[in-house]
């Protein structure tokens, strides 16, 4: 019998994470299914997860605090950030993790000569990448519109501010968008005068948003910037997914293989 995933979010219909996962069970001759579920009320997660007796499942914006709370066991990175994009259910409990964490920094490895990196927007996906990157030795400081969600950040002795305290002088190597700005819609996620004047000083730019050319990558390229869009960083911490799904049956190779295929179909 089929061993049941999902994909919690909202949105969720954009997501690449069934082909991705499906492909690899496929190939990897596993038996699983992988469907996705658009959840409005994130504190319904857990007992969402049990109702539809799922094994596993992925979470993305804008429940992976809530995805955090619903389980029982948490490993040490998930711990430190509070926040959690995997789940899987072993003997009746819970077991959550954070694989976006791990994907990003991959992801952004390919750059060359990057040490100070500013996030734009201050979810899920930054808090735990922020701590990760900064454990890597990279400097990072955060830029929102709102002081409430930088809370989390100025405890972890972060450098925030909200766009009123932002300094137009300041450099960076690296700029991310950590928002959702883009994917439905055409806005960027910050005033456009902040990206003109940060971008020509800047060495490359990320958008954790994939599979759509967001007005923020659209103008980056316009300075002539390195770009990565989402794709590396969904298709390695779905990888890394993919392993605690499988409870370590397959190596990150064997399942690249067959998962990376999602990309170019």
């Amino acid at each position: 019998m089929s061993k049941l995933f999902t994909i919690f979010g909202n949105p969720v219909s954009h997501s690449k994470s069934p082909l991705m996962h499906n492909l690899s069970f496929k190939g990897l001759d596993y038996g699983g299914c992988y469907t996705r579920y658009k959840l409005e009320d994130g504190s319904q997660l857990r007992s969402k997860f049990f109702e539809l007796k799922l094994k596993g499942a992925n979470i993305t914006v804008p429940h992976k605090e809530e995805a955090f709370k619903a389980c029982d066991i948490l490993d040490d990175f998930s711990k430190k950030v509070g926040s959690v994009n995997t789940i899987v259910k072993r003997d009746g409990k819970l077991y959550g993790y954070n694989t976006d964490a791990l994907g990003f920094l991959k992801a952004i490895s390919e750059f060359k000569d990057i040490k100070t990196v500013l996030f734009l927007g201050a979810g899920g996906t930054a808090q735990s990448t922020s701590i990760i990157l900064r454990d890597a030795g990279y400097e990072v400081e955060i830029l929102n519109r709102s002081s409430k969600r930088l809370e989390y950040f100025k405890q972890n002795g972060f450098t925030t501010y909200t766009f009123g305290e932002f300094s137009l002088n300041n450099h960076y190597d690296l700029i991310v968008n950590m928002t959702s700005a883009g994917l439905e819609d055409e806005n960027y996620p910050c005033p456009v005068l902040f990206l003109e004047k940060l971008f020509p000083k800047a060495k490359s730019c990320v958008d954790v948003i994939y599979g759509k050319e967001t007005p923020f990558l659209k103008l980056s390229k316009e300075y002539n910037k390195p770009t990565k869009d989402g794709s590396d960083m969904l298709l390695y911490q779905g990888i890394i997914a993919f392993e605690h799904f499988t409870d370590g049956k397959f190596s990150f190779e064997e399942i690249k293989d067959y998962m990376q295929k999602a990309f170019i179909l």
